[in-house]
This record gives structure tokens, sequence and C-alpha cells, in this order.
């Protein structure tokens, strides 16, 4: 049975790192106590359950001694998410050359290659969001690369249109990996939550910019021959692969139940265990408590509930823009498929612009957090006023574009409209994406897994109908029409602000980590007390 003393030594001549016994709940500890007694004699040691000493370098948060190891796991994340946008819209450029080498004249089926990859990013995040919280970060995102990049091989070669549409819908199933685990990636390895927002808007600029390239790569490209378009996806991804292979595992608990395996095998006691290996496993537990959790999350969490809402129409519309924009720059200035792409360029830059604002913000926030500023030290107030300013930017620049996509207007009127739309855009999806990342930590990456799900949908089911929506109402007011609609979005980051507070404090997700924090804050003190006492402490060597 486990034991909440410490006791024993294991030691074979290095540096002692100490090992704490850490308590399980009252529930999972009586249950492992009748395990125990019916399988158990008493003479057999008591179980010995791994966490990370203070100070220790395996620890990723503690990797800031060693700044490299972060960063490059920084931009590690970055590569693989730009990888992962770039490849959502990346026949959008090519979908003229497509239909006449496929011989496909339904529009319809035309925005199925954008639509089908989205589709993938529902299904993805739901099984590789909790599967990294269970097996670690590493081995989930490396075989789903591995699994993205042979399929957009098979885009490239693909023989009929049918199997390029079920090629399309994989690749956004193992893209989709990237999208739902990096998020959880950077809370892995950063404590400080301003830190930890600079890394996630830096997240969050990757998956702006990476959809407004692919355009014109593929709009380039495809003049010679629609499939260089994928054979350009494949380079970039092939490069990408060799430095996944390189970034280390960051999921603290794997990185325990790794250092337990190798204790057992050089000790040779089997009653070294890490905390995750005390959780259940098999199919039930899966199926019913892993596989759900983002699932339960939207259902039962009204924060992740109302920040997918907006999350979700935001990213429809600007996945709508990838139809919306060849109607305005084709149809009504006469770009060739080659330069529509680059009115694309006008929403890139935007996610730029946005950054400074996000950095100045939090030079703001940490000023006033030194001068012990009320506000400053409400969790609302640290990220969520940035989408209060993006919201409005959105409205506008959907107005903007709508009615000056004319043709007395000159070109360049409604390609200006992109840059405060890929301002607001970086800024709404930074905010809300760090306040679920923040309010969850742990559980971080099945809330941002449930985020990514929801707005997958709406992005692969408005665009479907984005031709009707123009045909039917026109630039003007079809603009306007989703205009309206992200106004109506708009109250959610300032009823956060409101509520916030009260809806964290009724969360059931928000309360078993306040209870943790205290289970681990007690261990803290508990092993300062020990410190203090060296005749009651249980070393361990350390085993990387």
């Amino acid at each position: 049975m486990e034991t909440s003393t410490d006791q024993g030594n294991i030691e074979d001549g290095r540096e002692p790192v100490k090992v704490r016994l850490a308590a399980v709940d009252a529930k999972q500890r009586h249950q492992l106590e009748n395990e125990d007694n019916l399988a158990s004699d008493p003479s057999k040691s008591p179980r010995v359950v791994l966490s990370f000493p203070r100070g220790d370098l395996e620890n990723p948060y503690n990797w800031s001694k060693s700044q490299g190891r972060k960063l490059f796991v920084l931009f590690v994340g970055i590569v693989s998410v730009i990888n992962s946008t770039l490849g959502s819209s990346l026949p959008s450029g090519a979908i003229e050359y497509l239909a006449d080498y496929f011989h496909i004249t339904n529009q319809a089926q035309l925005v199925l290659p954008i639509s089908l990859f989205l589709v993938g990013y529902v299904f993805g995040p739901i099984i590789f969001a909790p599967l990294s919280e269970t097996y670690g970060r590493r081995g989930v995102m490396v075989t789903t690369f591995i699994f993205f990049t042979i399929f957009t091989t098979a885009c490239a070669v693909a023989p009929s249109w049918p199997f390029f549409l079920v090629f399309r819908l994989l690749c956004g199933i193992t893209a989709s990996s990237a999208i739902a685990v990096v998020g959880g990636l950077y809370a892995d390895i950063y404590a400080d939550p301003i830190i930890r927002g600079r890394a996630l808007a830096f997240f969050m600029a990757a998956t702006s910019c990476g959809p407004t390239l692919a355009p014109i790569i593929s709009g380039f490209l495809s003049v010679a021959t629609w499939r260089w378009t994928f054979w350009a996806g494949l380079i970039i991804a092939g490069v990408s692969l060799v430095l996944l292979f390189f970034m280390p595992e960051t999921y603290g608990p794997t990185i325990l139940k790794h250092r337990a395996q190798k204790m057992r095998r050089e000790t040779g006691k089997p009653n070294i265990y890490a905390p995750i290996e005390l959780e259940k496993k098999g199919a039930r537990q899966m199926m019913t408590v892993t596989l759900t959790r983002p699932i339960r999350m939207v259902l039962f969490e009204a924060i992740v509930l109302f920040a997918c809402l907006y999350l979700s129409i935001a990213y429809a519309i600007f996945y709508l823009y990838f139809e919306a924009y060849p109607l305005i720059f084709e149809g009504i200035y006469g770009f060739n498929s080659g330069t529509a792409g680059l009115p694309f360029l006008g929403i890139a830059v935007g996610p730029f612009l946005a950054m400074g604002i996000f950095v100045y913000w939090d030079t703001v926030l940490m000023r006033a957090k030194t001068a012990n500023a009320h506000w400053a030290q409400i969790e609302e107030y640290r990220r969520l006023p940035l989408a209060c300013l993006g919201g409005p930017l959105y409205v506008i620049s959907l107005f903007w574009l709508g009615w000056t996509a004319n043709a007395n207007i000159h070109w360049i009127v409604p390609i200006l409209s992109g840059v405060p739309f890929g301002v607001a855009f970086l800024l709404v999806f930074t905010a809300l994406l760090n306040y679920v990342a923040d309010a969850y930590k742990i559980f971080a990456a099945s809330g941002l897994a449930a985020t990514s799900a929801c707005r997958s949908i709406f992005g692969a089911v408005l665009p479907i109908a984005a031709r009707p929506m123009y045909d039917n109402l026109g630039i003007a007011w079809a603009s306007s029409l989703l205009g309206f609609l992200s106004l109506g979005m708009c109250i959610i980051p300032f009823a956060f602000i409101k509520y916030g507070d009260r809806i964290r404090a009724n969360s059931k997700f928000c309360q078993e980590l306040r209870e943790q924090e205290a289970e681990h804050e007690h261990e803290r003190k508990r092993d300062e007390s020990d410190a203090s006492s060296p005749d009651e402490e249980i070393h361990a060597q350390h085993f990387p």
C-alpha cells in the first residue's frame, strides 16, 4: 500500500536527488490500498511515487537555465503549426487547375479540398490532445506529422478526384495534431503566464500567416501543374519533420514515467512509480475519460463553450475569405490566378502589428502588477482586454471590405481592409486561447482541442455557403451580414471580464486544479521541512 511518509534509500554513489511520495485523492488511495491488500503480502515494500524535486533540471519549467532548449521547442511548435495551416488552404490557388484536370464543374465540390481538410481538424484534436496528456507530446506530434507528410505526398500523386478528397481529409486529421497539441506544449515549458502568453501569440501568428501564404504559393506554382503545389508542401513538411525528431518530451508526467521505468530497471525495485502510472488505464478509461474530456469541457465548462462560439465564428469567416477574395479580386478587379493570392498579404501584415500591441499590453500589465494595482491581480484582465479591442476591429474590417469592393474604387482599398482584419483575428484568438490555457493549465491541451474542433466545424461548413451567399446578397451585404454576426460576438470577452471569476469558481475542472495546486504547495512545504531534518529525508539516484 502507499504511504505518506518518506522512507528508504536508493543509492549507487552518485549525487542523490530527493523523491517525494505524492499523495493521491482519497478515493484512489482507498482503491490502491484494497488492491495491495489483495495482491501483495505485508513484507512487500510500500509504493514509492515520484515527483519533480524542487529545481530539478528535467522539469520543463526549469529549462530556463538552458534557454536554447525552450526556444527550440517554441520554434518547432511554430514550424509544425505553419505546416498545418499552410496545408489547409494550399489548394486555394489551384482550384481552377484541379477543376480542369479532374473535370469538375459543380462549384460546391470545388470547396471540398479546403472544407474536408478542416473536417479533419474536427476529429483530430478530440483524439490527439487527450492522447498527448496520456502518452506525452513528442510521440503524438512526431507520429502524426509523419503521416501528414505521407498524405501530402498522396495528394500530389492522386489519380482521381475521390482519391484526392480522401487524402485531403486524412491530411487534415493528421495536421490537426499540431493545432491541438502545441498550445499544451507551450503550457508545459512556460510557468510564467506572461511568457506563456507571448509564446501562444507566436503560435497564433503562425496559424494566421500559414493560410495567407498558401494561396500565393499555389497560385503561381499551379500554372505549371497543380501537382507542384503539393510537391512544394511536401518539401516544406520534409524539412520540418527532421526538426521534430530532435524535439524533447515536454510533458512532465511522461518525463516522470520514463524516470520511474529507468529506476525500476537500474535498481530492480518494482515499487517505484510515476503518478501517471497509477491512473486507470484501458479502453474503457480511454473512451469514457481521456478522449471525451474535450467534449465534456465544451458541454459543461462555460468558458470553453463561449470561447468556442466566438472563435468558431471568427475562424469560419477567415476561411470564407478564401472563397470571397477570388470573387472580389478576380471577378471585380480582373486579377489572374497568380496575383489573386497577393491580396492575402494584407491579412498577413496584421498579425505582426498585433504582436506589437500584445507586447505593449504585457508591459502595461507588468507595470501595474509591480505597482500592486488591484485590477492587475484579476485573472480576466491579463489577456481579455485584447479581445475587447480586437472584436470591434474585426467588425470594422468586414464592413470595410464589403463596401469598398467596387470597380470604381482602387483595389488597394479593399486589400488594406485585411490589415485590421489580421490584427483583430490575432488579438481575439490570442486573448481567448490564453484565457482558456491559463484557466485550465494541465488540461490546456484538451481545452484548446475543444476550441479547435468547434471552430473547424464552422470553418468547414460556412465556406460552402459562401458563393450562394455572395451571389444572392452581393459583396456589400454578404460582408455586412458577417459583420453583424461578429458584432454580436463582441460581448463575450466583456462578459468574461465581469463574470469570469464566478464561472471559474464553479468549474469542476478549475476546482480540481486548485486542489492539485494546494497539494503541491503542501508537498513543497514538506520538502522544506524535510530539508531541515536530514535524518528524515529519502534520497534516490537521479536517473535522467
